[in-house]
């Protein structure tokens, strides 16, 4: 039916030029396209109160912005060099004391890491404290023995008492392989894939916790982790994000990091880094799904209205590079630490360079053919690893920084009207909250209408023809993630 349909578009067109009827109608799909936003600004500016800004106006904040400009790229390769350095970093290598001491194997890097950001502690007068996180995972396809496995993590305590059980996260795995998923010793430098998402965590903590040496305050808490165990099931975040559902985490953000090395291929495109994120939640049931598809909901997960806040950061700070947002949870049939965090109900995303290289992943390094295998140091961008931790700690800050969310968003849908009524709980800190919207085909969000008192809004907008979401803002311009209402009538 397709190639029929093709076949007579085809014949309609004669010489090189489309018929008459095939050009009103490519001339009325272009008005459509083009009035989309433009209708939605004019249905609300006809009503009463001010026009609406546009969602993609930039807004900073100074000390956030003098933080990320601390990020080193040197400092970077610094820590990648390292990481490579222990030879093996598979999660089956060698951890016992005389590797650790020979500086080969996971164990060597995990003690290494602690180190590190020990070391951080101690130059920000002990504001990170840092925790490891063990367990003993059982033999599976990928681990033949009992096998000891170590998350390292610090923590940035929040500054706010009321505030500080609010938590963002930062991760990459630390951990590699080689060509053989079961083989411990033979040579896995594992720079890109993951010694770039380790240094990003490393690099995050470092500026933050210095930024707050310089009298920064953030608000809530920052969680810098570096996983085990992700190249033989992704064990380690798994543990992690079930201990963090367990205790009760009030986790609203990760951001997973893995394969951020900006690989130096002449395909590469060095400007952006994507981010993906999933639209049906892994975590809802089969009636919350059955919900989101009757109210067109499939796009605005809390893991992608966080994407949505990680452009929103990309537009407002001058990274180095731009978030390209990949709307599927990982690459085709592929996985990651941040599906972990999904799976037990957490906002989470996946960032990685726009084009991998497989000849320099999972490759045990060798030359065959002319082409050199291997995941080795030379082959990564410390610019753009230095630019992706830029983002990262843009959006870690942002989010410690800003109000919590608001609380039980609703839609007025008593009453049959195109107008549209928005209600919310307070949140704490808020000193404004501002409703979002985009049209139902439309990506990021397009507009934003300031709602200074009060935790409800009225707009005239029909609920028909967008997607509403509200955020709370304080005082400073901080915002929020956005909350998309549920119906109440």
């Amino acid at each position: 039916m397709a190639y029929q349909e093709n076949s007579a578009m085809a014949e309609s067109c004669s010489a090189g030029y489309p018929s008459k009827s095939l050009a009103a109608a490519a001339l009325v799909a272009l008005s459509l396209a083009l009035c989309a936003p433009i209708c939605l600004a004019q249905e609300i500016a006809q009503g009463q109160g001010p026009a609406p800004r546009l969602a993609s106006d930039p807004h900073v904040d100074s000390h956030i912005a003098e933080a990320i400009r601390q990020v080193s790229a040197d400092h970077i390769r610094q820590t990648i060099a390292k990481l490579v350095s222990f030879q093996n970093r598979s999660t089956i290598s060698a951890q016992d004391e005389a590797s650790i001491k020979a500086g080969t194997g996971i164990g060597a890097a995990r003690e290494w890491i602690k180190a590190e950001f020990e070391r951080y502690s101690k130059e920000c007068g002990g504001c990170l404290e840092v925790k490891t996180d063990a367990f003993i995972e059982q033999p599976a396809d990928r681990i033949p023995k009992p096998t000891e496995i170590t998350n390292v993590y610090a923590v940035l305590r929040g500054t706010d008492a009321q505030k500080a059980n609010r938590i963002v996260l930062v991760t990459g795995h630390y951990d590699s392989r080689n060509s053989d998923t079961l083989n411990g010793t033979d040579p896995a430098p594992g720079a890109n894939d993951d010694g770039s998402g380790t240094a990003v965590s490393l690099e995050c903590a470092r500026v933050l916790s210095k930024a707050v040496l310089n009298k920064v305050k953030f608000p809530a808490t920052i969680i810098f982790l570096t996983v085990a165990g992700e190249e033989q099931g992704l064990n380690g975040s798994k543990h992690f994000a079930q201990m963090a559902k367990q205790q009760g985490w009030k986790l609203e953000a990760v951001l997973n990091n893995d394969i951020v090395g900006g690989d130096r291929s002449p395909q590469q495109d060095a400007s952006v880094v994507r981010v993906f994120s999933e639209g049906l939640p892994a975590a809802a049931s089969e009636a919350e799904i059955k919900r989101i598809r009757a109210l067109g909901g499939e796009s605005d997960s809390t893991s992608r209205e966080l994407a949505r806040y990680i452009a929103d950061v990309g537009r407002s700070y001058n990274a180095g590079v731009k978030p390209l947002l990949i709307f599927r949870l990982d690459r085709f049939l592929r996985g990651g630490d941040h599906y972990s965090f999904n799976q037990q109900g957490f906002a989470a995303v996946r960032f990685t360079e726009f084009r991998e290289d497989f000849n320099h992943q999972h490759q045990t390094p060798r030359t065959e053919n002319g082409i050199e295998y291997g995941d080795l140091a030379k082959f990564v961008d410390f610019d753009y690893v230095a630019h992706v931790a830029r983002l990262n700690a843009a959006t870690l800050a942002s989010l410690a920084s800003a109000p919590a969310p608001p609380a039980t968003v609703k839609m007025m849908t008593k009453d049959l009207e195109n107008d549209t009524t928005l209600t919310w709980e307070p949140s704490a800190g808020a000193a404004a909250y501002e409703v979002v919207w985009r049209s139902t085909n439309a990506a990021d969000w397009e507009y934003v209408q300031t709602v200074s008192s009060g935790t409800r809004a009225s707009l005239k907008v029909s609920k028909d023809n967008v997607i509403f979401g509200v955020r709370a803002v304080d005082a400073a311009g901080h915002r929020s993630l956005p909350v998309v209402p549920e119906p109440e009538r």
